[in-house]
């Protein structure tokens, strides 16, 4: 006799922190094979007093969120300050997910997620080696190039890339009189 179980799972969720400044197709990628893994991935946009972005909280809040709406609702995006373990927990997350570009990146997320297991050992740590077509990407890259008037179009959303010429339109415009 089959019996059906009418429980319900608990959703899997995920955080995907960083500071997006600015998003980029390689965060995109990473989210939306995040999203293969987790039922909801949480996009954690990080307010670090210690980085000064190009682009403020709420500009780079409106570029992850118009980037990420078709996902919605299994993509959310949150600010968060303070420690990442806090966060995660109060939203029931079951994991941090981190994109990897080179083994040089992995030193570094390597000793973030023992502090972070450390913190809270019900926390893991899933990396995702970033696509191939955006391995070379980073937003800082990205801002350089744009700084200097490069295309950025297949590197950003649309969006972004019109973002990215404003801001840097304003910043080399000549003074006033």
């Amino acid at each position: 006799m089959n019996t059906q179980d009418n429980t319900t799972r608990t959703p899997r969720i995920a955080v995907y922190p960083g500071t997006f400044d600015p998003v980029t197709n390689g965060h995109l990628d990473i989210i939306q094979r995040a999203l293969r893994l987790f039922d909801q991935v949480i996009v954690a946009l990080a307010i670090n007093p210690g980085k000064t972005p190009l682009f403020s909280l709420d500009e780079r809040r409106e570029m992850l969120q118009a980037s990420v709406a078709s996902l919605a609702p299994r993509v959310q995006v949150e600010d968060t300050e303070g420690l990442l373990v806090n966060f995660a927990a109060q939203r029931g997350a079951a994991a941090i997910v981190r994109g990897l570009r080179a083994l040089s990146d992995f030193d570094y997320e390597f000793q973030l997620a023992l502090m972070n297991r450390k913190l809270d050992r019900h926390l893991d740590t899933v990396y995702l080696m970033t696509g191939l077509r955006w391995i070379y990407i980073s937003s800082s890259i990205i801002k350089d190039v744009a700084r200097h008037g490069g295309d950025v179009r297949d590197l950003v959303p649309p969006h972004v890339q019109r973002a990215l010429r404003t801001k840097f339109a304003v910043a080399s415009s000549p003074p006033g009189p």
